[in-house]
């Protein structure tokens, strides 16, 4: 897969650069995920180096990606590489971890699998057009969110996997709500004030 000049749209003109061989055999949707992210973080402007890149993507866990909560009855496993990794720093977040932000990433449509512990899975809605906060009742682990009319849309907090996902964050977002006891480091993550683009 390639990234070729001439395609119409926001890819015009962006030069070719053929796929990194993979380390083993991976599996087809592993395989598009790393060329997608590698175009998304190539395009996005962040200035990763291109070694950096290159250990990125070969650095992305197998699958499925495996979790749970806090007291071990909510389990779940994600079967698609995730994407779209960052932190929000709103004060809802910051209500709902108890933490200065919420470290997250996207989780492909169709990709997460609760393998035990479904019946604890307890959804809070805002009410107000913000997504829904899911997390296991017995415990209060947060697990995910979830867009209230899209539920496809949906997103893994970090803290819930078993093992380093490996992924570049690249974005946080809502840093005007930033916790003032918590200073945001300087670590060169893209800083939006309110809610990043998508």
């Amino acid at each position: 897969m390639a990234i070729a000049r001439g395609i119409a749209g926001p890819l015009a003109g962006w030069e070719a650069e053929p796929a990194l061989p993979p380390p083993h055999a991976a599996a087809p949707a592993q395989a598009r995920m790393t060329a997608i992210m590698r175009m998304r973080l190539r395009m996005s402007g962040y200035g990763y180096p291109e070694s950096a890149l290159r250990y990125r993507m070969r650095a992305m866990p197998e699958t499925p990606v495996t979790g749970g909560c806090l007291c071990g009855s909510v389990r779940f496993e994600i079967t698609e590489p995730l994407f779209d990794a960052g932190y929000c720093h709103c004060t809802r977040c910051q209500r709902r971890t108890g933490t200065a932000a919420s470290p997250q990433a996207r989780i492909p449509a169709g990709a997460l699998r609760v393998t035990s512990g479904q019946e604890l899975v307890t959804v809070y809605a805002p009410g107000d057009g913000g997504f829904e906060k899911l997390f296991c009742s017995g415990c209060g682990s947060a697990l995910f969110s979830r867009h209230p009319e899209r539920h496809e849309l949906m997103s893994v907090r970090l803290g819930a996997l078993d093992e380093d996902p490996r992924l570049p964050m690249e974005w946080r977002q809502y840093v005007a709500y930033a916790a003032p006891w918590e200073p945001i480091p300087d670590d060169g993550v893209p800083r939006y004030q309110q809610a990043r683009p998508r």
